[in-house]
Order: structure tokens, then C-alpha cells, then sequence
């Protein structure tokens, strides 16, 4: 594994800053104050999918199961990630997205939250895969491109601590057109990459194969396209 660098780069230092700006141009937010808001995304799977409420009672988006005994009906075609929730009609290019996420999975080295951008079709996207422990298929950055998961991390950590009821903040900025991507979890960064296989595409969160929550996203940056997500209907049940 390759040294982390400490020097963050001026365009994501110029990204962050607009970011935390009150003229910074929000493209799409959604707090969870009323359970109506999980229309906004399509699942891969939406028996697994519900509006929740952690243990203070705050709503959000949940991923909820018996991990021993449930077998999803969605299933990918390549090794990659099963639990899929997708923010349904919008389409991003570069972006900086900020959100909060919880892992409800006991503790293991490979306890994730994944969050997914550049999503053009179930065998064509990147994501981020926060997990307890880093390995070749834990804690990096992975692109699905018609194959199996790869990860394309330059600089990666040694994991994250999944705290119990805990919400952690992330923050994700990638640059299309350079394909610069920064990872942030509670405010250190510890993810970059750069690549430019894809372009715009759908933004959404999930899990390879455990539980978990997300709430208070917000995507920023210069334009987003109204796009409807086309795929994974009619797949899995309904709630």
C-alpha cells in the first residue's frame, strides 16, 4: 500500500472552499424529515430499503435485513456491490457531495457503507467502499467497467472506525473532466484517484453486503441533468 500524501491539492482545496460558501449552486438535498423522500431513489433490491430513524429518532435512509438468512433477488452479473439505492432522476458530472452515513453491521474487517457516482448502468460505475480494514477488495476506490470490481486508489488508509450509532460525515468531490476524485471521512481526507472512463452519471449509496444508514445528502457543483435511472426495474420485490 502506498504512502498516504498530506498535501491536499489546490483543486480540491478551491472545491472544498466553494463548497462551504453560501453561493456555492446546491444541485440536489434531501434531509429524511418525512418518509414520502424515499421516492426520490430506484434500489437494486427494494425489499431490503425503508425510511428509518436512528436511535434519537431523525429519519433517514435505511438498509435493513437478516444478513444470515435474506438472499437478495438482485444479483449482478459481475462481482461488485449488491445493495444499490440510487437518486432517481438526476445525472452528475463533477460534483462534491457531502453526506452522513451509519454502519449497522456488527464489527468485521470488511463492515461497510459504499457510495456510488458515475453510475451509467449496473456494470458501468465507480464507488467508494469505506470498511473496517483495508485489503485489495476493502477501503478503496473501485470502478465496475463490465467485469469484476477493481480498485484505483493512489493513496488509501489502513480503514476506518465504524462507531456504534454514530453517524459519520463524508465527503466525496470528483472532477470529470480531470478525474481527479477526493475522499474525505469526518473531515480527513484518506481516497484519491484519477480517472476519466466515465462521465456524468447517478449518484447513490448502499453496501456491498451489509446494513446500514444515510441521511443529509447534498450534491453541489456547477450543473446536474435531469435523467431518469432506467435500469433495475422491474428487479427485485417491493417493499
Amino acid at each position: 500500500m502506498r504512502p498516504f500524501l498530506a498535501v491536499v491539492p489546490a483543486l480540491l482545496l478551491a472545491a472544498v472552499g466553494a463548497a462551504d460558501t453560501p453561493a456555492r449552486n446546491e444541485l440536489y438535498s434531501v434531509s429524511f424529515e418525512k418518509p414520502e423522500v424515499t421516492n426520490d431513489f430506484v434500489f437494486s433490491d427494494p425489499a431490503v430499503w425503508k425510511y428509518g430513524k436512528d436511535k434519537n429518532g431523525d429519519g433517514c435512509l435505511e438498509l435493513a435485513y437478516d444478513r444470515k438468512a435474506y438472499k437478495s433477488t438482485y444479483v449482478p452479473k459481475h462481482r461488485s456491490p449488491v445493495h444499490i439505492a440510487l437518486i432517481a432522476g438526476k445525472s452528475f458530472g463533477s460534483f462534491i457531495l457531502d453526506c452522513e452515513l451509519q454502519s449497522t453491521t456488527e464489527p468485521y474487517g470488511h463492515q461497510d457503507m459504499c457510495v456510488f457516482f458515475g453510475f451509467e448502468s449496473p456494470e458501468k460505475y465507480y464507488y467508494v467502499h469505506f470498511a473496517k480494514e483495508a485489503d485489495m477488495n476493502a477501503h478503496n476506490i473501485f470502478i465496475v467497467n463490465g467485469a469484476a470490481r477493481k480498485n484505483i486508489a493512489k493513496e488509501t488508509t489502513k480503514g476506518i472506525e465504524w462507531k456504534k450509532d454514530t453517524w459519520h460525515k463524508v465527503r466525496i468531490f470528483r472532477d470529470h473532466n480531470g478525474g481527479k476524485i477526493e475522499v474525505l471521512f469526518d473531515g480527513k481526507k484518506i481516497m484519491t484517484a484519477e480517472d476519466k472512463t466515465f462521465g456524468a452519471g447517478h449518484i447513490g449509496f448502499g453496501s456491498f453486503d451489509d446494513t446500514g444508514r444515510v441521511r443529509h445528502i447534498m450534491v453541489s457543483g456547477a450543473s446536474a441533468a435531469d435523467k431518469k435511472v432506467t435500469f433495475f426495474k422491474p428487479l427485485g420485490k417491493t417493499p
